[in-house]
């Protein structure tokens, strides 16, 4: 288990519950570093001040926020901890939600925490439990490295996670790349539909054959080959999808059947779909009526769409 990268409390109510804070995740990106090509000496970067043009020592650097191009505010770091942060040594627990009301997209990096001590171990396990119980997460704020923060607090097996969140005006709105209305029909939503059905897994992403980094795979094996005098293993690339335009019908139910044919499925397999909500009295003057219906994938089905007129992706 890794070192603590911080140590204080959980605080809700008038509970309180000593914890440390251990990093949850890893990284195994291969790190390359600089180098001169032509001697192989190492490029290290070196903090050199403008003024007197020399290197300076870590000693010698202190922080400073430029209000403009001329005026620069220094701010020490005595400074900066004798800013009042009731949040300094507790991770103070502000509200509880619905775990899935929490948008993914404000969600960080993710800790374990662990409690600190026998006396912390009750506590620990009562709000572990009563998550659980639940499906609830608690919305938390905690202070880091001079700031403050909002954070998560969920259940992960027996351990409480506490992932960082991004403040609400730090998540930008997403209205201006919305694209614009396309027309799609009813039979073309429902491949799509039956396209993610078929591709639903009951498994976690955890030892399915598909969750592995083939990028580090393949870099490492070149670094290993280059090391021992070998040729690096050349790669072939998968083809990339074409720009050409394409009936978006036929290779919804090409994909279908491609899906099922890795899953072990027949041809044969019929999925039904839900019946439709009732179209509005405009919609019916356009459109025809859509009923409960069974799809059903055939060879024969995918000849007879083939001479449909194309459509525009």
């Amino acid at each position: 288990m890794p070192r603590p990268v911080w140590t204080g409390a959980i605080s809700f109510g008038l509970v309180t519950i000593p914890i440390k804070v251990v990093a949850a995740t890893e990284d195994h990106s291969i790190r390359f570093h600089q180098y001169h090509q032509s001697d192989g000496g190492r490029i290290r970067t070196r903090k050199v001040c403008e003024i007197e043009n020399r290197e300076v020592s870590q000693g010698e650097i202190g922080k400073g926020y430029e209000i403009s191009k001329d005026t620069l505010v220094a701010v020490s770091d005595a400074e900066l901890r004798e800013i009042p942060l009731p949040t300094a040594k507790a991770i103070e627990v502000a509200a509880f939600v619905p775990y899935d009301s929490i948008e993914p997209i404000r969600i960080g990096e993710g800790y374990y925490l662990e409690p600190d001590g026998k006396v912390a171990a009750k506590p620990y396990t009562l709000l572990r439990k009563a998550l659980e119980r639940n499906a609830k997460a608690a919305i938390a704020k905690f202070a880091w490295h001079g700031r403050e923060r909002l954070g998560l607090l969920r259940v992960r097996g027996d351990a409480i996670v506490l992932h960082a969140m991004r403040w609400p005006d730090e998540i930008r709105s997403p209205t201006t790349l919305a694209p614009k209305e396309i027309d799609l029909t009813d039979e073309e939503v429902d491949e799509a539909v039956l396209l993610i059905e078929s591709m639903t897994r009951e498994k976690r992403i955890e030892g399915a054959e598909w969750a592995t980094d083939r990028y580090t795979q393949a870099l490492e094996e070149v670094i290993h080959a280059k090391a021992e005098g070998r040729k690096p293993p050349v790669v072939e690339a998968e083809e990339a999808p074409g720009g050409k335009v394409v009936d978006i019908l036929a290779a919804l139910e090409e994909s279908v059947q491609r899906a099922r044919e890795n899953r072990g499925e027949s041809d044969a397999d019929v999925h039904e779909l839900k019946p439709k909500k009732k179209a509005t009295a405009a919609k019916k003057t356009s459109a025809k009526k859509v009923s409960a219906k069974t799809v059903k994938t055939t060879t024969a089905k995918a000849k007879k769409t083939s001479s449909k007129p194309s459509r525009s992706a």
